[in-house]
């Protein structure tokens, strides 16, 4: 099977996956670094007792985004893994291939646009 995607696509998609990846990593950084501070801030605030729920609150969405970076980062990690694989650019429900000005935006994109909503529907259905 031939790659769906010209070389020099698959270099441009290279490139938009690193500089991604570069953006999330500060990211994750930055999340890291405030939910310390968060975590001094409500230990500091736990001694008067003001303000607790709502450093806790923020704290809950810290670790989300944490969560949510990593899953990227992850994702990220194994769409440079695959980018040179003969599979690289298909769909993983269908076999299409995803378009070139999809995965630009979302070099880690598994599925097409209308296998990926029935995906989400399913999902919140």
């Amino acid at each position: 099977m031939s790659h769906p995607l010209t070389r020099a696509q698959r270099e441009m998609l290279a490139q938009v996956l690193r500089e991604r990846e570069q953006v999330v990593r500060a990211q994750l950084q930055g999340h890291q670094q405030g939910r310390s501070q968060a975590e001094k801030a409500l230990a500091a605030r736990e001694q008067d007792g003001d303000d607790a729920k709502q450093l806790a609150s923020d704290q809950e969405i810290g670790v989300a985004l944490t969560n949510r970076e990593r899953q990227e980062l992850a994702a990220l990690a194994a769409a440079m893994q695959r980018l040179n694989e003969a599979d690289y650019g298909l769909c993983v429900d269908c076999g299409k291939r995803i378009p070139f000005e999809r995965l630009i935006i979302e070099p880690q994109a598994l599925r097409c646009v209308a296998c990926e909503s029935k995906r989400e529907t399913r999902k919140t259905g």
